[in-house]
């Protein structure tokens, strides 16, 4: 089905969401539409954040509003659709659009498996009414859905299109870039270059992949890295208490700017907690890079403002390797928590593969590695 067929469909004026490759078609769509507007399209911070989002337009206006994510979201979203949303709580309704990735028989990534064997079920849990959008859903079946479920949106209910896998479509082209010039493997090789046999937390997304290709390429061990290929948002959190576990082990975060966002409130704890051993690098190119190129709003942020106020002792913000590297090396010769904001360029390399090692081998190979360390 076509992504503008879908809005047609859907007929809301609000969409709040967070981007998903599988929805990638809706997020284009919507971006041409109506670009960034709080008024019609928000791309939020999280997905919970989202449905507060959609709370309140629905609150102004009295009309349903429509919040996307990938089905990893769900987690997210708990709280709200059943302290705020619910028919016994403020009975507002919502109509969520959800990627059904590691939808069961259908090949993903290890960190999806779980999560798509029970996201039909953590909906219907929740009292959310679905419906399977796949690549053969004609447009008036969908039609003829949302009008049956008139009389639960009209209840204060709320329901939810599961996204298959290609079942969207979109024509329409839309770029997504800034100014910066670094790309971000350069900025983790140069990581990997002054890190040495530091420990390293990676967020999920290209970060972790394009950092388990690059020791691959030097022939180097895996065991220095854990990679957070799922649970978006809490690479800083692990990395945080294990610096606290081993204070004399030198403990790096590679986040992204997304990732960062989603649940910015750690920055607080780390911050509050000050671990001198601990680097927190953040990827900043403005984008959800890995799924599409959709923009964040940490591009209009003050994001070494924002450490400084949480208490990060060092902070630096850089645009250019020579400073990055420059950052990297003092950060490292200090007994200080760091932050550093590198500005990157979006895009990754069209032939960019995923980590050959199991999640389960890569935590065995990295606990081993920790037990050796003070």
């Amino acid at each position: 089905m076509n992504a503008e067929a879908l809005i047609r469909i859907l007929g809301s004026e609000f969409y709040a969401g967070v981007p998903d490759s599988q929805l990638k078609s809706l997020c284009n769509a919507l971006m041409h539409r109506y670009g960034i507007d709080v008024h019609h399209h928000v791309i939020a911070a999280n997905e919970g954040n989202a449905t507060a989002l959609a709370a309140g337009y629905h609150l102004a206006t009295g009309k349903v509003p429509v919040v996307y994510m990938q089905n990893s979201g769900i987690g997210n979203i708990v709280n709200p659709v059943a302290s705020l949303l619910n028919d016994q709580v403020y009975a507002i309704p919502c109509i969520f659009v959800v990627g059904w990735r590691g939808e069961p028989g259908v090949h993903d990534e290890p960190q999806h498996i779980f999560q798509g064997q029970v996201t039909v079920k953590l909906l219907e849990d929740m009292g959310i009414s679905t419906f399977i959008l796949s690549k053969d859903t004609e447009e008036k079946e969908l039609a003829a859905q949302l009008e049956a479920w008139k009389t639960l949106l009209d209840e204060g209910k709320n329901v939810a299109i599961v996204v298959r896998k290609g079942a969207l479509t979109y024509d329409g082209k839309v770029e997504y870039s800034n100014g910066n010039a670094m790309m971000r493997e350069e900025i983790i090789r140069c990581i990997t270059d002054v890190s040495g046999e530091d420990v390293i937390v990676s967020t999920t997304g290209k970060a972790s992949r394009e950092l388990f290709e690059i020791r691959e390429a030097n022939g180097q061990s895996h065991r220095l890295d854990f990679l957070t290929v799922g649970s978006m948002g809490h690479s800083s959190s692990i990395a945080l208490v294990i610096a606290a576990q081993k204070p004399g082990t030198r403990v790096w975060c590679i986040d992204g700017d997304g990732a960062a966002l989603m649940h910015m409130g750690a920055m607080a704890v780390i911050g509050a907690n000050k671990p001198k051993n601990f680097i927190h690098v953040v990827i900043n190119n403005a984008a959800h890079e890995t799924v599409g190129g959709m923009p964040t709003v940490m591009g209009q942020i003050d994001l070494a403002g924002v450490a400084k106020a949480c208490g990060y002792e060092k902070v630096y913000s850089v645009a250019e390797r020579e400073a990055l590297v420059k950052a990297l090396e003092q950060a490292r010769s200090e007994e200080k928590l760091a932050m550093i904001e590198v500005k990157a360029k979006i895009g990754s390399r069209a032939d960019l593969g995923r980590p050959t090692t199991t999640p389960q081998e890569n935590r065995e190979a990295f606990m081993a590695y920790l037990a050796q360390q003070k």
